[in-house]
C-alpha cells in the first residue's frame, strides 16, 4: 500500500540512521494509531480511521527503533491549526468538507463511493445540528 508503513524493515533502518547521525534529542511528531478512535471521525468515517491506523507505526516500534531513552508526550492541536490533516479539523467539521476531505492522503485509500457517502453523511449531520449536539463542546 502506497503511503503506508507496512515495510517495517525500512522503518527500523530509518530510525537507526536517525539515531546514528543525530547528536542530542530526536523529536518525532507523529500520530499514535491507538488513539485514533478518540477522534469523532472514527464514528463518521470508520474506514478512513482504519486506514490511518495502518499507516502509523506503534509508539513501541518507534521507541525500539530509536533505542535509548524514549518519552512519548501528547501534543495538543491548536483550535486554529491550519494544516490539512484530519485531526486539525476536530472542532470545525464543516471546514473538513470545504478543504476537500477526499483529497487528504488517508481518504485516498478509501473507495471514492465510500468517501462520498462519508462526506454526505457528515454534511447532513452538520446541517441538522447532530454534529454540534454530539461534539459541539470541541468548539470551545
Amino acid at each position: 500500500m502506497q503511503g503506508s508503513v507496512n515495510d517495517r524493515g525500512d522503518l527500523t533502518t530509518g530510525l537507526a540512521e536517525i539515531r546514528r547521525v543525530t547528536r542530542g534529542p530526536v523529536v518525532i511528531l507523529t500520530c499514535d494509531p491507538n488513539l485514533l478512535d478518540r477522534f469523532w471521525l472514527a464514528e463518521c468515517a470508520s474506514d478512513v480511521i482504519l486506514t490511518e491506523r495502518r499507516r502509523y507505526p506503534e509508539m513501541s516500534e518507534l521507541a525500539q527503533g530509536l533505542g535509548g531513552t524514549v518519552t512519548v508526550d501528547l501534543v495538543p492541536i491548536p483550535l486554529d491549526c491550519t494544516d490539512g490533516f484530519n485531526e486539525a479539523y476536530y472542532e470545525r467539521s464543516e471546514e473538513l468538507l470545504v478543504a476537500g476531505a477526499s483529497g487528504m492522503l488517508g481518504w485516498s485509500f478509501v473507495e471514492p463511493v465510500q468517501a462520498e457517502e462519508y462526506t454526505a453523511a457528515l454534511g447532513a449531520a452538520i446541517d441538522s445540528g447532530e454534529w454540534d449536539a454530539k461534539y459541539g463542546t470541541l468548539r470551545r
